[in-house]
């Protein structure tokens, strides 16, 4: 173990990574069709999943925003259905291993986790499609213990943008900001990862808590419309967001752009959907990256996006979004849950602060949800909750 390795444990211990996104919930339903028998995540899965509690474990994991998300082709009503499935599933393993999870609603929840060594265990919804275009069921999810939402997914929606769809609002409709304004008014983070550049200053405009991108990367560094262009990532700092670098190689090194799309094409030339993470489509997954080999993005990658995303935002507006087990291809030296150390290690050796990199790993998260909560007890001592409708 290199010195600046066990620096990054050490300092792991002190300030675990709170991680802004991980798609077990959707793998656990793909795979097993929440079966957790069949994927007992006490022991090594590493064969199916990224995650696991022993990795987590080695990760120097202490908080983790477990996805609640439901593809963009799940609409109306199946959608809804479908997320308090994702929910259920969330509650279901911190009910199993109560000694190593701990569900958390508040930022105070976050940090007894961290004195309980345990896992603080959050939930955040991917696309507002989850809600049905429904304030109502908004407010519900948030009472189960979403504590963000994505505003889209990959589609454009009947009310904000999608950074990888045709534009239908230029930004977020009238009912959009409503949508912006009550997540506001319940404590529940807007979340801008996946949304058109337009729809994430539509967003910084209207709300008045704090933003995250709970797993997104810097634009700049590489031109990716998932990505944070310059001028939002300068907005932050005003706001008081946190924008949480993701690891999934398409979104942080160019040259694999394009490989990525051949491979996406590849998934969908067999009747898969491109994100796909079944032993079947895995197994697709694997023979195309044999016959075509891969660029390989690195620890390093992801700390230049970090780099750049701390000088135009600032370090107190930076966390870290892997994307685990939402994404088929990892960086070397990021390949699961215990990784996180390695690009610890990678930021120390570039003379990050112990101060800054606390910062990363866990107070940037536990501010902004707690900043959330001030402006929810604010603003529904102003007013109620909203019942616009749309259209």
């Amino acid at each position: 173990m290199s010195s600046s390795q066990g620096a990054a444990q050490d300092l792991l211990a002190r300030w675990p990574v709170v991680d802004g996104h991980n798609d077990l919930p959707w793998a656990l339903r793909e795979q097993v069709r929440y079966d957790l028998d069949r994927r007992d995540i006490a022991a090594d899965q590493s064969a199916h999943l990224h995650t696991d509690l022993p990795r987590l474990r080695a990760g120097g994991v202490g908080a983790q925003f477990w996805s609640v998300y439901v593809r963009a082709d799940y609409a109306g009503d199946k959608a809804v259905s479908a997320t308090l499935e994702q929910i259920d599933v969330v509650r279901e393993l911190v009910a199993r291993y109560p000694g190593e999870l701990r569900l958390a609603l508040t930022a105070d929840d976050m940090e007894a986790a961290r004195a309980q060594g345990r896992i603080a265990s959050l939930m955040g919804a991917e696309g507002g499609h989850s809600i049905n275009n429904s304030l109502a069921t908004l407010r519900a999810l948030h009472q189960l213990g979403v504590r963000y939402m994505t505003l889209t997914h990959n589609d454009t929606i009947d009310w904000a943008d999608s950074a990888t769809d045709e534009p239908r609002h230029n930004g977020l409709s009238a009912f959009g900001e409503e949508v912006v304004r009550e997540m506001n008014r319940c404590g529940m983070l807007v979340d801008l990862s996946h949304v058109s550049a337009d729809t994430m200053r539509d967003a910084l405009r209207v709300s008045t808590a704090p933003v995250i991108f709970s797993h997104s990367s810097a634009r700049a560094v590489c031109d990716h419309p998932r990505n944070i262009p310059d001028d939002v990532l300068e907005r932050l700092s005003a706001n008081g967001g946190v924008a949480m670098a993701t690891f999934v190689p398409k979104f942080v090194l160019p040259a694999a752009v394009a490989w990525t799309q051949r491979a996406d094409e590849n998934m969908r030339a067999h009747g898969l959907h491109h994100l796909d993470t079944t032993e079947a489509g895995m197994t697709v997954q694997r023979a195309f990256e044999a016959a075509n080999p891969r660029p390989k993005a690195t620890a390093a990658t992801v700390a230049d996006h970090l780099d750049h995303m701390r000088e135009v935002a600032g370090v107190d507006h930076i966390g870290i979004g892997g994307d685990f087990d939402g994404t088929a291809f990892t960086p070397d030296g990021l390949a699961d849950v215990a990784g996180y150390p390695n690009l610890i290690a990678e930021l120390l050796d570039r003379k990050w602060s112990e101060g800054d990199l606390a910062k990363l790993t866990w107070r940037n998260a536990v501010r902004v949800l707690r900043a959330a909560e001030d402006v929810a007890r604010a603003e529904r001592a102003r007013r109620g909750p909203s019942h616009v409708r749309l259209g």
